[in-house]
């Protein structure tokens, strides 16, 4: 009885090792300067095109692979619904939250906070302190909240977090009304493997 029951044990013993020596780790990357503009005028409702991102590839796209969408401070999401004629076409099933917390101390995401975008709202808030920046009406300077970090369900199903480090071109330490705005900077995290929800 023992001779059979050994083998069988060490066999689903390296299977799982096996299983787990597949994964692949963590990829870490930086954006600098990625221009999505508006070319609203005041008074006006923004408009322009959208800036599709996929966060896997490290580049902006124009097909429906794209993870994350940008234009002024909006940001939409790969997946729900269009809230307008002018928003890209959501194909895939993507998702996010704005969670409170550090870059680095984001370790695991929460599918239960994941949301897709809506005809009425989106994934990602927009507005001054409702999503990931707030807006100085005095110096009319646009800023990342410190500790708020994007978690983003791309378009297939991987997971990201991502920090956004500024809005403005060069990524001044002090921006002005005078900086160049809508250049983003950030840094980005995504777990390759499908499914799976922890950043290591």
């Amino acid at each position: 009885m023992r001779k059979f029951i050994i083998p069988i044990f060490l066999t689903l013993a390296f299977s799982c090792t096996d299983e787990t020596l597949d994964l692949l780790p963590s990829v870490t990357k930086k954006v600098i300067d990625l221009h999505a503009p508006t070319t609203s005028s005041p008074g006006s409702l923004p408009s322009g095109n959208f800036i599709g991102f996929n966060l896997m590839d490290e580049r902006p796209v124009t097909d429906n692979t794209w993870d994350i969408a940008l234009r002024g401070t909006t940001i939409l999401i790969n997946g729900g619904s269009k809230g307008g004629d002018d928003e890209p076409d959501r194909t895939g099933e993507g998702g996010a939250y704005v969670a409170v917390s550090t870059y680095q101390d984001l370790m695991n995401v929460n599918v239960d906070e994941i949301k897709q975008d809506g005809v009425s709202s989106k994934a990602i808030p927009n507005g001054s302190g409702n999503g990931w920046y707030s807006y100085d009406f005095q110096n009319h300077v646009i800023s990342a909240i410190p500790g708020r970090t994007l978690v983003i369900k791309t378009h297939d199903g991987r997971y990201a977090k991502l920090e956004i480090l500024c809005y403005y071109r060069g990524c001044p330490e002090v921006p002005s009304m005078d900086s160049e705005s809508q250049y983003y900077t950030f840094n980005y995290t995504i777990q390759p493997n499908y499914g799976v929800t922890n950043f290591d």
